[in-house]
């Protein structure tokens, strides 16, 4: 399965931007942190890397809410 590299965009409204595919994580990990360094501090857009059976999974596993794990010192 390979590994994506995708923009998310949360305003004005949520959106996925594919940007790049890989077949090895750390190919797909070392070009994420590049981009990362080459945004500017005021831009939008988060850099993500998903692996994901295609592209469809990928976006469904992006857009998947997750919930917070539970803290023990709550209790």
């Amino acid at each position: 399965m390979p590994y994506f590299v995708y923009k998310i965009f949360e305003k004005p409204i949520r959106r996925l931007e594919k940007l790049e595919q890989y077949e090895a994580f750390r190919e797909a990990s070392n070009r994420a942190k590049l981009l990362r360094g080459e945004q500017p501090e005021d831009a939008s857009g988060v850099i993500k890397v998903i692996f994901a059976d295609n592209e469809l999974h990928a976006e469904d596993l992006l857009n998947q809410v997750r919930l917070a794990a539970p803290n023990p010192q709550d209790d």
